[in-house]
């Protein structure tokens, strides 16, 4: 079963997978460290809005794929909104109390959730796994043999879903039915996962062979087919990521969307 989308190629996909990774989790990083609302919620707005416009892929695919995100945001935010502490209470209903400093510091939990989601999608969206391990290998140093190791396991998981379609249709030509109760949904466990493991096994097995006799149990220098290297789209990656954290900073002060500053101390 082999799912693919169609794209087009923008400047994201020519950055350095290696730099894309680094600066991402310096976002990352840096993100935990925000505390002010407004400044957290103009950053999700660019975040969103790199998404949209450069991932390549069409609108429509990306609002479905940020959909489930927003679950993500309001399960986050509405655990701290329900039941947080404060001063002014606006809502209370039973074990639920909902006060004004609650309800700012659980939008901000939930908007950085949402936030780390999309950087997580643009990321994913925009490189090619082939090319961050190669990337890997050539800037970073790290060993062919654990490189490889990732990208034969990736190669696995289309493999394994074929093989679980596979199955499937086997036990329907076999007359097998789906049937309700718990007995038959441990033998349809069993049904699925002893092929599964066995077929795994076996694979892996192959491929751990395979990378033995090509010589990958070394630690010697090798060639690679892509070479990875640095463009001047880098720069306007970096220019792009604290642009962005200089305009959300100004735009909260000077145009702020909440009623509050600092989400800790409520004011």
């Amino acid at each position: 079963m082999n799912m693919e989308f169609v794209y087009k190629h923008t400047w994201l996909h020519d950055i350095n997978p290696s730099l894309k990774l680094i600066v991402m989790i310096g976002l990352f990083v840096f993100l935990l460290f925000v505390h002010y609302l407004n400044c957290l919620m103009y950053l999700t707005l660019f975040a969103f809005l790199l998404l949209w416009s450069f991932s390549g892929y069409s609108r429509k695919l990306v609002l479905l794929l940020v959909l489930p995100f927003f679950l993500v945001f309001l399960s986050t935010a509405s655990s701290m909104i329900m039941f947080g502490k404060g001063e002014t209470t606006w809502l209370t209903w039973g074990l639920i109390e909902v006060t004004e400093e609650s309800f700012y510091r659980g939008v901000h939990i939930g908007l950085r959730a949402f936030v780390f989601a999309v950087l997580g999608l643009l990321f994913a969206l925009t490189t090619r796994p082939v090319l961050l391990f190669y990337s890997l290998m050539q800037q970073l140093r790290l060993k062919p043999k654990y490189a490889y190791s990732f990208m034969a396991g990736l190669r696995l998981i289309p493999i394994m879903l074929e093989e679980f379609n596979t199955i499937g249709n086997a036990l329907k030509v076999r007359g097998i039915r789906e049937q309700k109760g718990m007995k038959h949904q441990i033998h349809k466990i069993q049904a699925y996962s002893i092929p599964l493991l066995a077929q795994s096994i076996r694979r892996a097995h192959r491929i751990a062979v395979a990378m033995e006799t090509k010589g990958f149990v070394g630690d010697g220098e090798r060639t690679y087919f892509y070479k990875v290297g640095f463009s001047k789209f880098d720069a306007y990656f970096i220019g792009s990521i604290i642009l962005m954290i200089l305009v959300s900073y100004f735009l909260s002060i000077s145009l702020p969307i909440f009623p509050t500053g600092d989400v800790r101390y409520g004011n």
